[in-house]
């Protein structure tokens, strides 16, 4: 499986074990713990998506609850489909299909997805690319190359570790030991919560996945949020595939 590596922590396995442990809890713990902010920045990237034309399917990597369903919906209208992906069933089975559009859950790894026979016109994801190491990128940036149509978008968001040097510290400490905490509190395993801290200190922020991008031929821009505690990449197919640089 293209996911499976030496690090347990970015094996498939791992990642969906820690997530159907943590979906009981996960969302009012993320939405305590970021003061609101996740919310504001899944929309934000939804919001600062490039219009698709037509805006008709989209796919949704690591879909979790379903969480940019409404944003999606909000400001591209009812009449599309969402397609997600989801590695944790758990996580699958707790998300709110509540909607007027159209939308379908696929529960697996999202490199046993074969795009290839119904081109997407948008893919987003919100808050997973964390849990791919550098070779899972390059290879998940091929995948969203492979998954759009010509001209297609794509929007994601990730929480990462700020470049300013004091508000560095202040943010690892507080999701090392103040989010666990808030996890135990609200009756989730505080062990579970700490890997999320791990996971963004060994992500560090979109810059890697936006060169990732660029190779697999897709038009790219860097995004940071709240002076970098969340980052993002969006863009473009090009119609006429682009030549890398020498």
């Amino acid at each position: 499986m293209l996911r499976s590596t030496a690090n347990p922590p970015h094996d498939p396995a791992f990642v969906r074990t820690l997530f159907d442990e943590m979906a009981e809890t996960y969302g009012l713990v993320n939405l305590v713990c970021s003061f609101g902010f996740a919310l504001r920045w899944r929309r934000q990237c939804i919001a600062s998506l490039p219009r698709p034309d037509p805006a008709e399917r989209f796919v949704d990597l690591m879909s979790g609850m379903g969480e940019l369903w409404r944003s999606i919906f909000d400001r591209f209208g009812d009449s599309l489909h969402v397609s997600g992906i989801e590695l944790s069933p758990e996580m699958a089975r707790r998300s709110d299909s509540k909607f007027r559009g159209s939308v379908e859950v696929r529960i697996g790894d999202v490199f046993d997805w074969n795009p290839s026979n119904a081109p997407a016109d948008a893919v987003v994801c919100s808050f997973g690319l964390k849990t791919f190491d550098a070779v899972q990128q390059l290879a998940l940036a091929r995948r969203v190359a492979e998954a759009l149509r010509d001209g297609g978008t794509y929007s994601f968001v990730e929480i990462s570790v700020p470049r300013i040097a004091f508000l560095r510290v202040v943010y690892l400490f507080y999701l090392d030991r103040v989010i666990p905490f808030i996890g135990w509190l609200m009756l989730g395993n505080p062990a579970n919560y700490r890997m999320l801290g791990r996971y963004t200190r060994a992500f560090g922020d979109c810059r890697h996945f936006a060169r990732c991008l660029a190779e697999a031929g897709l038009e790219v821009q860097y995004r940071t949020y709240f002076f970098g505690c969340a980052t993002g990449v969006l863009g473009r197919k090009p119609s006429v595939p682009l030549v890398p640089a020498e």
